[in-house]
């Protein structure tokens, strides 16, 4: 079947992707290697945290452009995806700061309160120093948000094919040839965004042309979901999604959330494991799960540490968390999300699919030339 863009991956960024070019009347193919709503990747689960706070303007230009996307969901799907939670920063004062001049660029609001200030108003969390409070912020339905995102691209023409894990992509002349499970496909132009998969995936076209991607590596991390304990944080609304940036003193930077029905989940950012994403035996780590207890013991009095639900979930990740989207010849590469990129769903489908089509580059940042590889 000839397509004018492939789509390889169903996660968040393909499955935007899909979408954004089906919306510019596009012929798309979406290729998935594993069932709809699978739990292998990095883009599963009940909940992830919406934010604009970011110090590099890039991001948080991208994040604005995301909630338009966010929002337009909801009307085209009738869907709730995103609840309007807030989203709370704390820990080093330097890189608040920075968050807050970023915010400050942005036009966007936000708050300073003391600690004391912020423990009275969220009870369920232990602070020391100032906190910054971002009223735009909140909790993406991470399940539903996928859901969603696949049946628009369904609705406005897409075809999606699940069990369709693909071996091979080649350059044919004007465009691209897909070899994949369920056959051959060519195209114009092929947007690789399989999560932990894609670097094996494109490292033999890369290889050919004698473009280097920079070191994305694939960790297993471990957050883990804690049950509400009885008092004054048992309600849902006493819940923002926080981020406690790493301090001088040793404090660990942590994030977490509340997902409805199943906790508060919490976990260190980008300290697992290297893996292969094919072959790993998802088990909990007990001393891994026995650090992050003793952090939530210490740091978010209003769960139960001793009862953590742990989850497995893989982060592809370059060395300063840079997002790398960009196009080589027919194929455009979307890697290196870092555990930080499912908020950014609608934009990062946007940036792709103009990419694709148009031949449109994304910010400076998030192109290879500037993406040492071994930044």
């Amino acid at each position: 079947m000839a397509a004018r863009v492939i789509v390889i991956g169903a996660g968040v960024v393909g499955a935007a992707t899909a979408w954004s070019l089906a919306r510019e009347d596009a012929s798309v193919v979406l290729l998935e290697a594993f069932e709809r709503g699978h739990d292998r990747g990095s883009s599963h689960g009940g909940s992830r945290i919406f934010r604009h706070g970011y110090t590099e303007q890039d991001y948080v230009e991208l994040s604005v452009r995301a909630l338009q996307g966010w929002t337009h969901l909801e009307r085209v799907s009738g869907r709730r995806l995103l609840d309007p939670t807030g989203a709370l920063d704390h820990g080093d004062l330097a890189a608040l700061t920075a968050i807050a001049e970023a915010q400050d660029a942005a036009e966007l609001p936000y708050e300073w309160l003391t600690a004391d200030e912020a423990t009275s108003r969220w009870p369920g969390l232990r602070f020391e120093q100032h906190v910054l409070f971002s009223p735009g912020g909140g909790r993406l339905r991470a399940a539903d948000a996928i859901e969603a995102l696949l049946d628009a691209a369904a609705a406005a023409g897409a075809d999606l094919r699940f069990g369709a894990r693909v071996t091979d992509i080649a350059e044919t002349g004007d465009g691209v040839t897909v070899t994949a499970s369920d056959g051959v496909h060519t195209a114009d132009a092929v947007v690789v965004a399989a999560g932990s998969w894609t670097p094996e995936l494109l490292r033999p076209f890369l290889d050919a042309r004698g473009v280097e991607l920079p070191t994305v590596r694939v960790t297993e991390e471990q957050p883990a979901h804690f049950p509400l304990v009885a008092g004054p944080a048992d309600s849902e609304a006493a819940w923002p999604s926080f981020v406690h940036h790493p301090t001088e003193d040793g404090v660990t930077g942590a994030y977490g959330l509340l997902t409805p029905g199943e906790g508060v989940k919490v976990g260190f950012h980008g300290v697992g494991p290297q893996v292969d994403p094919d072959h790993r035996d998802r088990t909990i780590d007990p001393d891994r799960l026995a650090g992050l207890q003793r952090y939530v013991a210490d740091w978010v009095p209003g769960v139960d540490s001793t009862r953590p639900e742990g989850i497995s979930c893989l982060y592809d990740s370059t060395p300063q968390e840079e997002f790398v989207l960009d196009r080589v010849g027919p194929v455009v590469i979307a890697t290196g999300f870092s555990g930080h990129g499912f908020k950014f769903g609608p934009a990062l489908g946007d940036v792709l699919a103009r990419l694709a089509l148009h031949g449109e580059p994304a910010a400076e940042r998030f192109r290879l030339a500037v993406a040492s590889p071994d930044a």
